[in-house]
């Protein structure tokens, strides 16, 4: 199994690339494959007008992670209610519709605010879900994560919010074993 984690902004420094990077050591600790996309690192030509025409060089790399993946993890910051515009653009330039098309998909919100990146995650489950994608309904939400998190770890300071990591990732795992035959026929019909 091979999962692809998205860290969902092309800020520098980013706390959503941090949470990323501890996501993937937990997922690699459940035995699974990975590969982390990091939108830091996306050519600057994909905010060419002509980049929808001709993919610049560079985007090959992200484009064959998506496809080749047996599930999406996206961390999303929230950002002015609602996830970054890099990610937005990432979206808009991958494959339609077979970048998503019946590829199962799992959403870790986080937002300095009280609410933990839940209108960035609901956003996106509409995008995901318009691209006929396998939304996973565990959905994860670290609120004030500035304090949330130990700073040396990365791991939520609240049992509860690091028990429903823990959950999301083997339900995830289990959810795209589950759908892999389905998702494999509709990828060859």
């Amino acid at each position: 199994m091979h999962i692809v984690l998205i860290s969902g902004t092309n800020r520098a420094g980013s706390t959503t690339l941090k949470v990323t990077q501890r996501l993937e050591q937990r997922y690699k600790a459940a035995g699974v494959e990975t590969t982390l996309l990091d939108l830091q690192e996306l050519p600057a030509e994909v905010l060419t007008p002509g980049a929808y025409d001709e993919r610049p060089d560079g985007w090959a790399p992200f484009a064959e992670a998506v496809l080749a993946a047996d599930g999406l993890v996206v961390v999303t910051p929230e950002y002015n209610g609602s996830f970054p515009g890099a990610l937005k653009l990432f979206i808009d330039m991958l494959p339609f519709p077979k970048a998503f098309d019946h590829r199962p998909v799992a959403f870790v919100g986080l937002a300095s605010g009280r609410w933990g990146g839940l209108r960035p995650v609901e956003h996106l489950q509409g995008v995901f879900g318009y691209r006929n994608a396998f939304v996973f309904p565990e959905r994860v939400f670290l609120p004030s994560v500035g304090d949330a998190l130990d700073p040396e770890t990365l791991d939520p300071t609240h049992p509860f919010t690091a028990q429903l990591l823990t959950e999301q990732i083997s339900g995830f795992i289990a959810f795209c074993r589950a759908v892999a035959p389905m998702a494999a026929n509709a990828r060859h019909a």
